[in-house]
């Protein structure tokens, strides 16, 4: 069964000239939720190859921005657009108001880092957690009052605990599997809207 899921969504992000099938989840988890819309300044943690960055800048248009970051030399093949910005560094070394200017704060903070995955379930998920903290950590220094944050999480008890303890910092939080993601695959994503501020 994930190997069928694997072969539409691939072929279907190629037929679409996205440049990863993650693009579905973002699209499934944009149509539900309305994380985006026109006129957004938005970040994406941990961007490459880049398919949400595509799709967040038709969604944003011409009077948003999308900035993507990751430790991945810059794809080449989104220089072209120009409402997005490559930065090659690492993700929590970023100091975003650099880039703000004037806003200060994104509207949308994205992430759909993974970490190095060993296949031992106990660490990756160890892994992702620690990941998952770390971008919470930095939401204060990023993210508007009432803005909104979609993150991948490797389903653990410990990640729903932490998960949990988080709730209060916005006024929506909802957690979703979207159909693109792979049958055996453990993640899913959080969905947090309206942030609170600290």
């Amino acid at each position: 069964m994930s190997f069928k899921v694997k072969d539409h969504f691939y072929k279907k992000a190629k037929k679409e000239s996205f440049l990863a099938r993650s693009i579905y989840k973002l699209e499934e988890i944009d149509k539900k939720y309305k994380v985006l819309k026109a006129g957004d300044n938005l970040i994406d943690l941990g961007y490459h190859p880049g398919s949400w960055v595509q799709y967040a800048a038709t969604k944003v248009g011409r009077k948003g921005s999308v900035i993507g970051i990751d430790i991945k030399p810059v794809n080449k093949k989104l220089v072209h657009l120009d409402n997005i910005n490559l930065y090659e560094q690492d993700v929590f070394e970023f100091d975003p108001s650099e880039f703000l200017g004037d806003n200060k704060y994104f509207d949308v903070v994205l992430s759909d880092m993974a970490p190095n995955t060993t296949g031992i379930k106990s660490v990756d998920q160890d892994r992702s957690l620690a990941l998952v903290e770390s971008v919470f950590e930095l939401l204060p220094r990023m993210l508007k009052v009432e803005g909104n944050f979609v993150i991948k999480v490797f389903d653990s008890n410990d990640a729903q605990v932490f998960l949990k303890s988080q709730k209060k910092r916005f006024h929506s939080f909802d957690y979703f599997k979207p159909k693109s993601t792979r049958s055996v695959s453990k993640e899913f994503f959080l969905i947090a809207k309206g942030f609170k501020g600290e």
